[in-house]
């Protein structure tokens, strides 16, 4: 390189210079000068890399604060075997009909649903004729149960001669899902 310059005259090194000068500034604007911008945002990522991690962190300290709340909900109301719960479900709805006065007219066949990791679902569609007393306190009684019944879907519309309401309810049971095989051998054990 120092050859090729001393051959040059002043006026040539001078312009050799400028156009080494003009080509590392080309280069400089397009691979260096944009990315300029990188450091702030990967300050940035660092930053909410931080306080996710923090947030983890909290997180996994409350396990045994989580795991000794799920056992207390576990624990909560009333456990029906999985072969009564359907049997358990009619029955709450006839005896609760029967003490509204409400008139069931037809019942389809129950359906469950299992997606939720504590609870069973069973899902019940009956259709009732009943005055709007009744009714309102037949839906009344099935909610203020402990058996955790409530109404999905509700369709109204009068009978024939106009003195009583035709619905039909589609009604949801929530049971508890059987206890973990952990807490069963610990009670087996107790007793």
């Amino acid at each position: 390189m120092k050859k090729f310059f001393a051959q040059l005259r002043p006026l040539e090194r001078r312009l050799a210079v400028g156009v080494l000068v003009v080509f590392i500034l080309v280069l400089n604007w397009v691979f260096i000068w944009p990315h300029f911008s990188d450091w702030s945002r990967l300050h940035h990522r660092l930053e909410d890399a931080r306080q996710k991690l923090k947030l983890y962190q909290t997180t996994i300290l409350q396990t045994s604060n989580y795991e000794a709340q799920v056992k207390g909900f576990e624990s909560q109301g009333e456990f029906v075997a999985s072969e009564d719960m359907s049997i358990n479900f009619l029955r709450t709805i006839q005896s609760q009909a029967l003490a509204s006065g409400v008139g069931m007219n037809s019942m389809s066949r129950a359906m469950t649903r299992t997606n939720d990791a504590f609870f069973v679902q069973q899902i019940q569609n009956i259709n009732v004729a009943a005055t709007d007393e009744q009714l309102v306190d037949f839906l009344y009684k099935l909610g203020s149960d402990a058996s955790m019944i409530r109404v999905l879907d509700l369709e109204l519309q009068p009978d024939p001669p106009h003195q009583k309401l035709n619905a039909n309810i589609k009604l949801v049971a929530s049971y508890q899902r059987n206890a973990p095989a952990s807490s069963k051998a610990t009670t087996a054990n107790a007793k």
